[in-house]
């Protein structure tokens, strides 16, 4: 399932702390690390200085993927890497595409100016522009102490009840299983639900009673989920909370010190589900922990 895992840099320090992301990854599942220097380009190609320009970061791009590749060499760890000229989102999405990678994983912050990228934009146009899983590493929760103490400790996963929320549950038992992670699942209940009456959409809140079958049967689905995680070795528990959604999911991550959140990019909306596009990207926007994220297809209708 993690047979290549791509790393996009632009020569910062911030984009490089996917590095040790895909360090930990592949030393424990015998992937292939695949390096993508991009430098954007966007001046006449034949102009003379031009030339020159582009030459020079070729130059100084293969110095510094080198020790990289050397180091990550020395380790036993199969690695390789290419350098890119144009725009970098369009650039890495497309690589991704053509050597068929895993994962990509990135900073979500990175250095900006005229010849390195703003991660940022970036990282966020890669995950509109891809199919691929993403890691989003979050620069401010990360810090050296950080990466050689746990970074793949403890991991929430968050499921609204839908096949589709689900589809990131093999990805994550994987790397737990391979990198010895402990999983909590996590389930949201809003609070009210939507109907549409005279004057437009109302918000009705649930009864107690009500409120207690939910939780009983989300209680029984992840309880379900937790057991089979359980069966391969995983340390697994599960949460149901009440609450707005995205609110929720942060502050749970915050409190329970989680490396990671996992999710698809949507689940199934409507009155009993909640709609996980939108909910990831308030977690994307106003979370503080890094975030694994698996897209689901556009579905074709005739």
């Amino acid at each position: 399932m993690y047979n290549k895992i791509l790393v996009p840099l632009d020569g910062s320090e911030l984009a490089q702390l996917a590095i040790p992301f895909a360090e930990k990854i592949a030393g424990c599942l015998g992937s292939r690390i695949m390096f993508i220097y991009v430098s954007e380009s966007s001046e006449d190609s034949h102009n003379p200085e031009h030339q020159l320009y582009l030459q020079r970061i070729t130059k100084v791009a293969k110095a510094d993927v080198k020790k990289y590749i050397d180091k990550l060499r020395r380790k036993r760890i199969k690695v390789e890497s290419a350098i890119s000229l144009g725009d970098p989102a369009s650039e890495i999405v497309d690589y991704a595409q053509k050597e068929n990678v895993s994962l990509i994983i990135m900073s979500t912050h990175g250095h900006s100016g005229i010849k390195r990228w703003a991660l940022g934009s970036v990282a966020d146009r890669v995950l509109r522009g891809t199919e691929k899983p993403l890691l989003l590493v979050r620069a401010k929760q990360v810090s050296p102490d950080t990466i050689r103490e746990s970074i793949f400790g403890k991991i929430i996963v968050t499921l609204d009840g839908s096949r589709e929320s689900e589809a990131v549950i093999p990805y994550i038992e994987e790397l737990a299983c391979g990198l010895e992670a402990k999983v909590v699942l996590l389930h949201v209940i809003e609070p009210s639900y939507r109907f549409y009456a005279a004057g437009g959409f109302k918000y009705q809140g649930y009864s107690e009673k009500k409120k207690k079958s939910m939780k009983a049967f989300y209680d029984n689905y992840l309880e379900g989920i937790t057991t089979s995680l359980g069966h391969r070795g995983i340390d697994a528990k599960y949460q149901v909370k009440f609450g707005e959604v995205a609110e929720v999911i942060i502050d749970f991550a915050d409190e329970r010190g989680a490396d990671f959140i996992a999710m698809t990019t949507h689940g199934r909306s409507g009155i009993k589900r909640w709609a996980l596009g939108s909910t990831s990207d308030k977690v994307l926007q106003s979370g503080n922990t890094s975030l694994f994220l698996v897209k689901m297809p556009t579905v074709k209708t005739e």
